[in-house]
């Protein structure tokens, strides 16, 4: 059962993360260089500013990592919702139940989601690739570093410890996508995760347990009738639920759980052999017992297809 909280406490309760251990920042600063970071930063190029992206062997496998400035050390992000004609992360400030909000712009505006910038043609460090570098001038938040295409984002406090991971940000607030870590071969990089169930119109349906602005919320999940071919516009739409490894089962769930490769070579949750999806416009409904979501993606058709939700 979820309380019903404010947006304020919301938002507390989500930066908590970041701040969570901060009297052992400096501890996690002293075992940076045994855990390959200090070689990154170290590359930064004083004269040009040019911000560093590294790589790092985080706990769900080699990941993006800011080498160089402030937040040296700490995970980059990227969100499904930024796609090549739009961007879910913006700078623009908006009203979510009557706070303010904004997802990104520079760090000394303290968005909740600060783009990872730069002052010159950023650099690659080792294990990292020169050619997937670019930047995006952007109003409001500078020259944004882009990897294969994706803008960077960071998050996090203490370096190696990615907090961010799996953030469903469909409604609360309206970013409208799943934020997820970069592998240095430029595809979103997927977590374990949880599966569990929720009750949609009277049914128990599958659903994961995905962090939000609330806490961690189950949230439904989807199959498509074309399998794994919702790509481009349809996957900004559809997240595909990037998973690995063995997902942690609700009680009364059977293992069902499996893994399939995407094309361009992430891997997906799937539920008897159907991959499974998050709906980047889910609906929720804030009532006395908290907040639910509704399964607005039921039925939803797409790229030729459709999506249904899951029976456990």
């Amino acid at each position: 059962m979820h309380s019903t909280t404010t947006l304020d406490q919301r938002r507390r309760r989500r930066r908590s993360l970041r701040t969570l251990a901060m009297a052992a920042t400096a501890s996690a600063a002293l075992v940076a260089p045994a855990i390959g970071l200090a070689a990154p930063a170290a590359q930064a190029a004083p004269a040009s500013k040019a911000s560093v992206v590294a790589m790092l062997d985080g706990p769900y496998g080699p990941m993006l990592i800011a080498g160089s400035g402030q937040s040296a050390g700490t995970a980059l992000y990227a969100i499904t919702s930024d796609t090549a004609t739009s961007f879910g992360c913006t700078a623009t400030k908006k009203s979510v139940i009557g706070m303010p909000y904004f997802c990104t712009g520079p760090s000394k505006d303290k968005p909740d989601w600060p783009a990872f910038t730069t002052t010159g043609t950023p650099v690659a460090g080792p294990g990292v690739s020169q050619s997937m570098l670019g930047e995006e001038s952007r109003a409001g938040v500078g020259e944004q570093v882009t990897y294969n295409g994706h803008p960077l984002y960071l998050f996090d406090s203490v370096p190696g410890l990615p907090s961010g991971e799996a953030y469903d940000e469909s409604s609360i607030p309206p970013d409208h996508g799943v934020w997820w870590l970069l592998s240095p071969s430029g595809v979103f990089v997927g977590s374990e995760g949880t599966l569990t169930t929720i009750t949609v119109a009277g049914k128990k349906e599958l659903a994961a347990d995905m962090t939000d602005a609330g806490g961690v919320l189950p949230v439904p999940v989807y199959s498509f009738s074309n399998g794994t071919a919702c790509t481009a516009a349809c996957a900004a739409d559809f997240s595909p639920l990037f998973a690995q490894g063995s997902p942690g089962l609700a009680a009364g769930l059977r293992a069902r759980a499996g893994l399939v490769m995407r094309a361009d070579g992430t891997d997906q949750r799937t539920w008897g052999g159907k991959a499974l999806y998050l709906y980047s416009d889910e609906g929720f409904a804030i009532g006395l017992s908290g907040i639910a979501a509704k399964g607005t993606g039921n039925g939803v058709k797409v790229q030729g297809g459709t999506f249904q939700l899951v029976s456990p």
